[in-house]
């Protein structure tokens, strides 16, 4: 499992996605939420704006995030 480390409150999973090189801008997080499966805390998430809390765990294809701060 990787970490990411946040300086806010919560990072959406758009800006996610960003952050970890999946998309290259927020407006394909619409199309990648589509076609991929993506995991907020063992339950399959399709809201590009969903927020993601430190402690969240985020399932990415086959690489596993744990949120900090």
């Amino acid at each position: 499992m990787k970490t990411v480390k946040i300086t806010k409150e919560y990072i959406e999973l758009q800006q996610l996605l960003k952050l970890l090189n999946y998309i290259s801008s927020g407006g394909e997080a619409k199309y990648y939420l589509k076609e991929n499966k993506v995991y907020v805390n063992d339950e399959l998430e399709d809201r590009r704006g969903r927020k993601i809390y430190p402690g969240y765990t985020v399932k990415i294809e086959n690489d596993t995030y744990k949120v900090e701060w």
